[in-house]
């Protein structure tokens, strides 16, 4: 086994490497920093042990830094995949040499990832290039932590005079100083300088000043400077999204919802993925879902109705081909649940404007006949009964089951993160499931994906906040950028 030392990227989680996001696939252990996004630990399988090694105020960085190698020394040497999470890129300014030192005296296996430094791409989502000619030839990149040059800190005075561009890390709580001593080594007041907030992340921000007046810039840490004439250069592409400063929380199961999730960075919302639900088969273990199929094949059918993308699949795994539908039918509750049936290169002859079980029931003409009806455990009576209601013969057959996740503990930065935030429901059974676990908080926000989960949340005791008219993924992103918009014009 092997010790992964892993750049995550400057914040946006989609700039792990290809490689990053493999080992994290695998890890069996995961540690991480305070500015991983929490985003990137749901890439580790369920079952992985993730350690929180972030800085706490107060903190010695040495002793800090000694418990990390130790760990990373003790689960390695234990025989683990383990992934060593850190911001950026771990060789810049990520003490990744340390830690790769310590594993290589301890005997233990180690590969370095690299990542995407801060450094770099903090003043790209800024516009604003690092080199450019006829500006700068040249980048140096420093920490800001020591500024003291007798304390081991930087040498401004000479690094004033080699000129090109500087991207200070870690200085924020330092400019000031760091301004002097560079207008003191011989750079200009008016030098021009970027400091970039969160670089990457949706609620970016960007402050643009000059050298002299640095030190009285508002901006808070985390935040990568830039100075020289490379920051006059204002060639901005990165705008947040109509969500961008909003955290949400998507609690769809985790292979259903990277749809929603990657629906919702685009908006530019800060997103936690809080995955409190599994599809799994029935208790028979699909035995009366393959019967059914049989019968599809004989041609005892009418219809075949679906009321969502997870029937669909259950169902069409029983056929052969389409060719086995022969005569037979196929009603989808709304355009999600249509587009499963398409990706399978089947075509839903009804399907109700609105995405409801009573609409569905609408649009079916009376009886007689006989409908399959390939369901959840548990599913609302709505459909099978409004159908027999119209004539029609409604074979139900249990194709899934949903159920609530083990009560993992909830990750420290996916918790510090759900204070304030909006969360989203897809189903009345990820409504149970979040209401069920005591350590989770009363949502802000309640978002749900139509009226059915809104009611579940409801009775759970939520206030509901936004419900989707058009109840998929997309709709429902839809209505929060329609409440944040109305939100702000109040």
């Amino acid at each position: 086994m092997t010790v992964y030392l892993v750049g995550a990227g400057p914040g946006d989680p989609g700039l792990i490497t290809r490689r990053g996001a493999e080992v994290l696939s695998r890890a069996d252990v995961v540690v991480y920093d305070r500015l991983v996004a929490p985003a990137l630990l749901e890439l580790a399988p369920p079952g992985a042990r993730r350690i929180d090694v972030g800085k706490a105020p107060g903190d010695d960085t040495a002793a800090r830094q000694a418990r990390i190698n130790a760990v990373l020394v003790e689960e390695g040497a234990a025989g683990r995949t383990v992934v060593r999470l850190k911001g950026g890129d771990p060789f810049v300014f990520g003490r990744g040499g340390e830690e790769a030192l310590a594993l290589r005296q301890a005997g233990v296996a180690f590969e370095v990832v690299p990542g995407v430094t801060s450094a770099f791409a903090a003043p790209a989502y800024a516009g604003v290039p690092v080199t450019h000619r006829g500006l700068a030839s040249s980048v140096t990149v420093v920490t800001g932590n020591v500024v003291d040059p007798a304390a081991g800190g930087v040498d401004w005075a000479s690094l004033a005079r080699v000129g090109g561009t500087i991207v200070v890390l870690m200085g924020i709580e330092r400019r000031a100083e760091v301004a002097a001593r560079l207008i003191e080594g011989g750079r200009a007041a008016d030098t021009p300088v970027v400091i970039v907030h969160r670089g990457s992340m949706p609620d970016q921000h960007v402050v643009r000043t000059t050298l002299g007046a640095l030190g009285s810039a508002p901006l808070d840490a985390p935040a990568t400077i830039v100075v020289g004439a490379v920051a006059g250069l204002d060639l901005e592409w990165f705008a947040p999204g109509p969500l961008a400063g909003r955290t949400v929380v998507v609690t769809r199961s985790a292979d259903q919802g990277a749809s929603l999730a990657g629906a919702l960075r685009a908006a530019g919302a800060d997103v936690v993925d809080l995955p409190l639900i599994d599809i799994g088969p029935p208790p028979d273990g699909g035995a009366g879902l393959a019967a059914a199929g049989e019968r599809v094949r004989a041609g005892a059918y009418d219809w075949v109705v679906c009321t969502s993308a997870n029937g669909v699949e259950r169902f069409v795994a029983t056929l052969r081909d389409g060719r086995d539908l022969g005569a037979t039918r196929l009603a989808a509750v709304g355009a999600v649940t249509a587009a499963a049936f398409a990706s399978h290169g089947l075509v839903a002859d009804l399907v109700p404007a609105d995405a409801n079980a009573e609409d569905l029931v609408a649009a079916f003409a009376p009886g007689p006949g006989r409908v399959l009806y390939p369901r959840a455990v548990r599913a609302r009576p709505t459909l099978a009964a409004g159908l027999r209601a119209k004539g029609w013969d409604v074979d139900e057959v249990e194709a899934y089951e949903t159920r609530a996740r083990a009560d993992d503990e909830v990750p420290p930065q996916v918790a510090a993160a759900l204070s304030g935030a909006t969360v989203t429901f897809t189903s009345p059974s990820a409504v149970e499931a979040y209401r069920r676990r005591a350590s989770l908080p009363v949502p802000a926000v309640v978002a749900c994906i139509g009226p059915v989960t809104a009611d579940a949340a409801r009775r759970a005791g939520l206030r509901v906040d936004v419900v989707a008219d058009d109840h998929s993924a997309a709709g429902l992103v839809a209505a929060l950028i329609a409440n944040e918009s109305g939100r702000r014009r109040t």
